[in-house]
């Protein structure tokens, strides 16, 4: 094939995007339609839960547009990463959205779901075989950890997809997957090279991000040989030289060095050039195939929170607010301290907007220069009791903890909202980010098939 041409919808399942773009990247005879359908960006919550990271109303819109239209147009429609996490119950829920569409539009079409979650007996397997490699900063990793594992995924690559794709699956939902994965080996399946394969599906995997100006809309990607070309299907956007090096860049630690698995797509000689004022021709990528490894995402539980919002615009206060709050948690702690509970039972959290309330330590400005400050309060304990105390006494030391020049006799802060303590969801954390090497790429990652 001298080319293949592939549209990704939006940048995450459920973003949403404008159905007159996938109208318009339909006329255009594409061979796949795809969509990324999660990440770790969110952070552990989602894996560990098991919740999805978008709404279900909101995942169910985007699908039915696209299942129309690759149904329509006799080509695969492909999902990723689904739910968010792509665990076992974040495909179950996409799995279940896609039937459910099928009955209601009267929808016929062989489906392949690929499971990426793994049991933990799996995942000690390879631990104790010394098959474990720790990713930069990631946790030390011992056998009680894995225990500890709420879920632990493994990030497949292209070929379960591909190998899907050969057993004549039409709609392909993935679990945990490297985003340009599905799009790559659609690519290289149908014979095209694997260094703009994979560059291909660097652009699709954020859908029209690569173009300006910014937004969550569908984009069409054409693999050659030897370049790719990419071009939004929204009128109102248009790539560019510059907006696709740009974009090339992202969630990688090297800007030209991109690690997959299997090997490493190079876009060190890459070339950009404008093929008219909409679309990109971009060449000079290479690929070198290094041994086949697979991430490994894994969450335990922390503890459970508590957090409560309010704000001052008191001056006397905010000129001295770090002495202010070092003396709340000091009346937190005789407080705590009374129902036998030691400060390394939980932990209190003061994020302050207006005064370093993003990057916190890091932050280079230290002086304030606002005239009021916004402060999120988080408590963290091993029980939600205990979270929920530590919170109700930090609200309470806000709001009456004297300080020098106080002219108020009352509360110190204004919370907008009744109740102002509100319970959150348990914490979890990464506790497995490592690869290991599998016998087989579509080893760890089982494909089953039923006819819709």
């Amino acid at each position: 094939m001298t080319e293949f041409r592939m549209i990704s919808t939006s940048g995450l399942l459920g973003y949403g995007f404008p159905e007159a773009s996938l109208k318009a990247g339909l006329q255009r005879d594409p061979h796949l339609i795809g969509v990324d359908g999660g990440s770790t960006d969110p952070g552990p919550y989602y894996l560990g839960s098991g919740k999805t990271l978008n709404s279900r109303f909101a995942m169910k819109r985007d699908i039915a547009l696209m299942l129309r239209g690759a149904l329509a147009h006799r080509i695969p429609l492909v999902i990723g990463s689904c739910g968010g996490a792509g665990g076992a119950p974040h495909l179950a829920t996409v799995v279940e959205i896609v039937r459910e569409l099928a009955r209601e539009e009267g929808h016929h079409f062989k489906m392949a779901v690929i499971q990426s979650e793994l049991q933990k007996d799996t995942v000690l397997r390879f631990f104790e075989g010394g098959n474990m490699r720790p990713l930069r900063n990631a946790p030390d990793i011992t056998a009680e950890s894995i225990a500890r594992a709420t879920r632990v995924v493994g990030m497949m690559g292209p070929e379960p997809y591909m190998r899907a794709l050969d057993n004549g699956a039409q709609v392909i939902l993935g679990g945990r997957t490297s985003d340009p994965a599905p799009w790559a080996g659609a690519a290289i399946r149908a014979g095209l090279p694997p260094a703009p394969s994979w560059y291909a599906g660097k652009m699709l995997e954020c859908g029209a991000t690569p173009s300006l100006p910014k937004g969550h809309d569908c984009l069409i990607v054409t693999v050659r040989d030897d370049s790719v070309e990419a071009e939004p299907l929204n009128p109102i956007r248009r790539c560019t030289p510059l907006s696709v090096a740009n974009h090339s860049l992202h969630e990688n630690s090297s800007p030209c060095v991109h690690v997959e698995p299997g090997g490493i797509l190079d876009t060190t000689d890459c070339v950009f050039e404008a093929v008219n004022d909409r679309a990109v021709r971009i060449s000079g990528m290479s690929w070198r195939s290094m041994p086949y490894t697979v991430k490994l995402e894994g969450t335990e539980l922390v503890g459970f929170r508590a957090m409560t919002i309010c704000g001052t615009r008191d001056p006397m206060l905010i000129g001295r607010f770090d002495e202010f709050l070092d003396s709340v948690r000091k009346a937190v702690d005789e407080k705590v301290g009374g129902f036998g509970l030691t400060p390394d039972k939980y932990r209190l959290v003061f994020r302050v907007y207006g005064k370093s309330g993003v990057m916190g330590e890091m932050e280079p400005v230290k002086s304030i220069n606002s005239h009021e400050l916004g402060i999120l309060v988080e408590a963290l304990a091993d029980t939600q009791e205990i979270a929920n105390a530590v919170l109700a006494f930090a609200r309470v030391s806000l709001l009456h903890t004297d300080f020098p020049g106080r002219l108020c006799r009352e509360g110190n802060m204004a919370f907008p909202f009744s109740p102002s303590d509100v319970e959150m969801e348990p914490l979890y954390r990464f506790n497995i980010f490592h690869t290991v090497t599998p016998k087989d790429p579509c080893e760890l990652f089982p494909i089953e098939y039923e006819v819709i």
